[in-house]
């Protein structure tokens, strides 16, 4: 399907491609992998065409379409969610604006006019196309991959530029899932998805009839989906028939074979060396000293990539807490008339490690916000435990670094009784490296202060530990050193994150943050989700409701407790309304549009309906339009009615 060939690339003297070649099949799933700055992001913009190599090339059958996302940089404005969505489907938006200029230029014909027939035909064939193009499905298409990214039904008319940059990422992937390439190219996906929004993805890209190139480091989302890795390294890239936990193994396999080659090359060529040294002045031993020296000159010297140390690093030994960390009582939230939650209630044990989860805007950073104390709820009551000594990593402490600092120094203050060789160490492990270490706080990047926000904050003696999306400018190895670091910890610690191979082997309780609540469940993110998807095949019911989980004793009086139950019946009957005058509307919408087929039906059956030709031919031309307006009101009416099935399933379980 797709070939490459030899393919080079040099910058300032390092080798990103020498002579790089792979063959992509139709239905291949591609992990690519290599460490920071092997090339990666590189290649898929190679592929996609919006970079070039020095040398080699991209060969491609005629067919095959492209489709690349990158990490960021991606803006939509001027357009609804909806309709710059909708350009997803270029093909189907042509030929209905063709048919449509073709209906104008009909209307001001008359039948006997010599054009008349021929602008008939092509009509007809638009039509064709159209169905062949599936696009009575484009609506319910668009909307099934929106509300799958995360999307409410609300968002589908608010401009496009009201989303932040996460969300304008997800726009980018909703056209490029409806585009439908022959190759898809993702850089870094999940970055701006949560675990739902995720679990969506996989399920979709499993499922996607074309291939696939991925380049993450979300080790789970690699394992799930990918059955054959390619590892870019030293400017090489090797083929492994298997997912990353094969990679990782086989590629240690192959390092440690190519390190015994290595050996035994040195050997023998110190050997060789030795006998060039000895024998060099010796007039008898000339020839053979000169046929050695060749020899050398011609080995293909074995080259073994740099090892990344495997750093081992552990949090300053923390105060013992008391065995309640924190609890809050009745605590809510709201931002004027926006309410992010109500009436919650949690306790944190000594010895908790949570993960908390749940869709983007459910609160799960202003929760964490609330327990770390930088932000008061508006209800409530929030208290510490016994000799608490918290700390919190959040998103906005990267902006709140002195610019005037150099990284180094700024980590350093936080620590003044650590050494520098430590510091560096850490440093090092998170991609500041060599002198990297000496340069100003105002010159870094987002993910660059990111990064030293966390390092500053693991410098720190905590007993409590808050981290608000930790990962997600880390790569692997600096994801190992913090996995290391959590599992060594003796203290609590709450984790907002979506990264599951992060979180599983160091989290022991997950806490779902949803409408619904609080629900706190025992296991880790793996459990979790799999206890989700028993409960949605249980369906309905005090055994298969999630929400059931969540609704802990309130202790509230009966009274109170009615007027609890008669609020959320209002909020759902406020929800559901929209959607039953939709599905009535289209209702009597298909109603109508059966009543006028069965009319046509019977004019067309009548013997003398070809007498008048025009009259004939306008009648076919509005059955067919009939036919296709109704598959589209069936379709709409279809989604309609999921979505009404669905809001009655969670507001009575």
């Amino acid at each position: 399907m797709l070939t490459l060939d030899r393919l080079s690339l040099q910058y300032g003297g390092r080798k990103i491609f020498d002579e790089v070649s792979a063959h992509i099949g139709p239905r291949d799933r591609i992990g690519l992998v290599g460490s920071n700055g092997a090339g990666k992001t590189t290649l898929l913009k190679v592929i996609a065409g919006h970079a070039e190599t020095d040398g080699g090339e991209v060969s491609r059958a005629r067919y095959v379409t492209v489709g690349y996302l990158p990490q960021e940089g991606l803006v939509a404005e001027g357009e609804t969610v909806y309709r710059e969505v909708e350009t997803a489907f270029e093909e189907v938006l042509e030929v209905q604006r063709r048919l449509e200029d073709l209906r104008r230029e009909l209307d001001g014909l008359e039948s006997g006019d010599e054009n008349h027939a021929e602008l008939l035909e092509i009509e007809g064939e638009l039509q064709h196309r159209l169905e062949e193009l599936d696009a009575f499905r484009m609506k319910s298409k668009i909307e099934s991959v929106l509300l799958g990214l995360g999307f409410s039904v609300g968002d589908m008319n608010r401009p496009t530029n009201e989303f932040s940059g996460g969300w304008q990422m997800r726009l980018a992937m909703a056209k490029l899932l409806l585009r439908e390439p022959a190759l898809l190219l993702l850089d870094e996906p999940t970055n701006h998805l949560d675990i739902d929004s995720q679990q969506w993805l996989e399920n979709y890209l499993r499922d996607y009839d074309g291939a696939l190139m991925i380049v993450s480091h979300d080790r789970a989302f690699l394992d799930t989906l990918c059955t054959r890795t390619l590892a870019l390294s030293l400017g090489r890239m090797e083929d492994y028939a298997g997912n990353f936990s094969f990679y990782e193994n086989e590629s240690a396999h192959r390092k440690h074979i190519l390190r015994q080659a290595k050996a035994n090359q040195d050997k023998k060529l110190a050997q060789t060396q030795r006998f060039i040294d000895r024998f060099r002045a010796k007039a008898t031993k000339a020839a053979q000293v000169q046929s050695r020296i060749k020899q050398l000159e011609k080995v293909d010297l074995i080259e073994l990539e740099e090892e990344e140390d495997r750093i081992a690093f552990r949090f300053p030994e923390p105060p013992k807490s008391g065995r309640v960390v924190m609890e809050l009582q009745g605590v809510a939230k709201a931002y004027g008339d926006l309410t992010v939650f109500r009436d919650l209630d949690l306790r944190i044990e000594r010895g908790d490690r949570i993960a908390v989860v749940g869709v983007n805007g459910a609160g799960k950073s202003t929760l964490a916000r609330i327990l770390a104390g930088t932000e008061p709820p508006t209800a409530g009551e929030r208290t510490e435990g016994h000799n608490l000594k918290l700390s919190l990593f959040a998103q906005h402490q990267a902006q709140e670094l002195d610019p005037k600092k150099t990284v180094l120094g700024s980590a350093e203050e936080t620590a003044p009784d650590t050494t520098e060789t430590r510091v560096r160490t850490l440093l090092g492990a998170f991609l500041f490296k060599g002198d990297d270490v000496f340069k100003h706080v105002s010159v870094l990047s987002g993910g660059e202060k990111s990064r030293l926000a966390l390092v500053r904050m693991l410098l720190r003696a905590g007993n409590f530990l808050i981290l608000d999306e930790p990962t997600n400018h880390l790569d692997m190895q600096s994801k190992r050193v913090l996995q290391d670091a959590l599992n060594a910890f003796p203290g609590t610690f709450v984790i907002v994150s979506h990264d599951r191979a992060f979180l599983d082997p160091v989290v022991n309780k997950v806490l779902e943050v949803s409408q619904s609540g609080l629900r706190l469940l025992p296991g880790n993110v793996s459990d979790y989700l799999q206890k989700r998807e028993e409960e949605k095949a249980a369906g309905p019911g005090p055994h298969g409701d999630p929400s059931a989980g969540r609704r802990k004793p309130d202790g509230l009086s009966p009274r109170e407790r009615r007027r609890r139950d008669a609020a959320r019946r209002q909020e759902a009957a406020r929800r559901l309304k929209p959607l039953r005058e939709k599905g009535e509307s289209l209702e009597k919408k298909i109603a109508d549009l059966e009543k006028r087929k069965e009319a046509l039906e019977a004019q067309m059956a009548d013997p003398g309906f070809y007498g008048n030709a025009a009259e004939a031919r306008a009648s076919v031309r509005e059955y067919d339009a009939l036919k296709l307006d109704l598959r589209q009101a069936y379709a709409d009416w279809s989604a309609v009615v999921e979505k009404i099935d669905a809001l009655d399933n969670r507001q009575n379980p």
